[in-house]
């Protein structure tokens, strides 16, 4: 698996949200004229992302429908590891403390997160 630039990402989450199959026009309707996409740009990035093994499409008729392949958990389970080791160092602790002194750890946040922990250490 790769890391989908930016674009291609916008598009998946819309994938993953949807119940396939999913057309261009979906797309289009759901992002594609708040980004300012043409409906080119659209059918180039579904192409794309079909040839990284992402999507699935079939052709019916002059309409291309496409089908996940790569499920969402999985595709963030892979950024997650990646972001972790380039930037972390693999460390949770080294993560949590970048957040809280960003200030972007609440206190509610750190309490859920001690009972995330105890319920797992359990």
């Amino acid at each position: 698996m790769k890391k989908l630039p930016e674009a291609e990402f916008e598009i998946m989450k819309i994938v993953w949200e949807s119940n396939p199959p999913i057309t261009t026009g979906i797309i289009m309707r759901e992002m594609g004229n708040e980004k300012g996409w043409k409906i080119q740009t659209v059918v180039s990035l579904m192409q794309r992302l079909t040839e990284r093994g992402f999507l699935r499409s079939e052709k019916k008729g002059k309409e291309r429908f496409y089908y996940p392949i790569v499920e969402r958990g999985a595709y963030l389970s892979f950024e997650t590891e990646h972001f972790m080791k380039l930037y972390h160092k693999n460390s949770f602790m080294n993560l949590v403390g970048t957040l809280y002194k960003s200030d972007t750890i609440s206190n509610e946040d750190l309490a859920s997160l001690i009972k995330w922990v105890e319920e797992k250490r359990d």
